[in-house]
């Protein structure tokens, strides 16, 4: 095995690490915020699920990573290389200033960056035009019906109608999409399902969330607070190990698709594969990486957003895990972040706007909106440093011409 493929396992392994480190925010948030848990055992226990997810649930994330961003004639060892260092070099930025970045998109984009830089804007495997054209189609119609129907519901209400229409266009343009992909009648793909579910992810946790709450503070309005929490406090450690688990099987298996991707380029592979040691490898880095956990992440995550009581933990755990879980399914690189993130809001959101702190809120949105273009620009810029310094400079004169 050359000296490069072997470089890029180990980087790959790292990104995994360090994508537990700043995703145990996610897997641990709301056990931490309710004290379900005490912080170790939250991490171990999300540890354990993390390594337990990509076996239990499904590998066609890795498919997806390996073979469904870059063309594979196109693959090239140096620039996945090159992909997997800005990726680990972003994870490690955004962990430190506390900031819960996408990982799957972090990571798609350091591909994209890199892959265009050393191969050109075709290596990149772009939306085909009736995929667009048919998203557009279902999304404005979703978001017309939604921002109609909320409206007039606030207005009715007497509540702020024009808060409804928006909340109603985004709802209604996410449920949409993932209604028409769920029963097959719409197929999104690729960088297409990456851009529109940066949306679609946070809104249907958010509404998960939201509904879960309502429904849950329904059933047990007449129980003492006492005994919800004898119930919601073993329930919420068991929904916040189902949400480790679709993390696992989410993100743990980046580091398969990508070596899998290393190894169709470096002529080991002739299709798509991962070996039981590679699965292995990559599920124990994410654990290993949560239970050495981001914590200025986790602080945020579970005390930033707003505050939560056990039966809002468990509501929030369990829609979050079930979003996640599903989607995963399916093979969409979703970020677990955007999920968990929307459903902490939405809990929260039950006890109305100010219980929210929206200026945390949206922080973490504008990570999550930089995070793509920032990862192509990196990686894209790191292949040129090294194109320079290993091919000299004549290399980079045909982005000159």
């Amino acid at each position: 095995m050359e000296t490069i493929i072997i470089i890029g396992v180990f980087l790959a392994f790292l990104f995994n690490f360090v994508n537990g480190l700043n995703d145990a925010g996610n897997s641990i948030a709301t056990v931490v915020a309710t004290r379900a848990l005490r912080p170790l055992y939250a991490l171990i226990l999300a540890a354990v699920c993390n390594v337990a997810g990509p076996f239990l649930l499904t590998t066609a994330i890795a498919k997806t990573i390996g073979t469904g961003v870059i063309i594979p004639e196109a693959l090239q060892p140096d620039a996945l290389v090159i992909a997997l260092v800005s990726g680990v070099v972003l994870l490690i930025i955004f962990t430190a200033k506390g900031f819960p970045i996408s990982a799957s998109h972090a990571l798609i984009g350091c591909m994209v960056g890199a892959s265009v830089a050393a191969a050109g804007i075709t290596s990149v495997i772009w939306p085909e035009l009736y995929m667009v054209r048919d998203v557009a189609i279902a999304g404005i119609f979703g978001a017309l019906c939604g921002s109609l129907y909320l409206s007039l519901l606030f207005w009715l209400l007497k509540g702020p109608a024009r808060l409804g229409a928006i909340a109603g266009a985004v709802g209604g343009f996410s449920l949409m999409i993932i209604s028409l992909m769920i029963f097959g009648l719409l197929k999104v793909t690729g960088l297409m399902a990456i851009f529109i579910f940066i949306i679609i992810s946070p809104t249907v946790g958010f509404l998960g969330g939201f509904f879960l709450d309502i429904m849950v503070s329904y059933i047990f309005r007449f129980s003492l607070q006492s005994t919800r929490n004898k119930i919601f406090f073993p329930l919420q450690v068991v929904t916040g190990g189902l949400q480790a688990l679709g993390h696992g099987a989410n993100d743990g298996l980046h580091a398969v698709g990508i070596i899998a991707a290393l190894f169709i380029a470096g002529g080991i592979s002739s299709e798509f594969s991962a070996p039981f040691w590679i699965m292995g490898g990559s599920a124990l880095a994410i654990g290993l990486g949560t239970v050495f956990g981001g914590w200025n992440v986790i602080t945020k995550m579970a005390k930033g957003i707003t505050r939560i009581r056990p039966y809002q933990g468990f509501c929030a755990s369990t829609a979050g895990g079930l979003v996640i879980s599903g989607l995963t399914i399916t093979g969409i690189p979703t970020s677990s972040t955007h999920i968990i993130s929307g459903s902490i809001v939405g809990v929260g959101a039950t006890r109305g706007k100010t219980a929210v702190d929206w200026k945390v809120v949206r922080d973490i949105v504008t990570t999550w909106i930089v995070t793509f273009p920032s990862a192509v620009f990196v990686s894209f810029a790191l292949y040129l440093l090294y194109s320079v310094l290993v091919f000299g400079i004549d290399s980079i004169f045909k982005y000159l011409t």
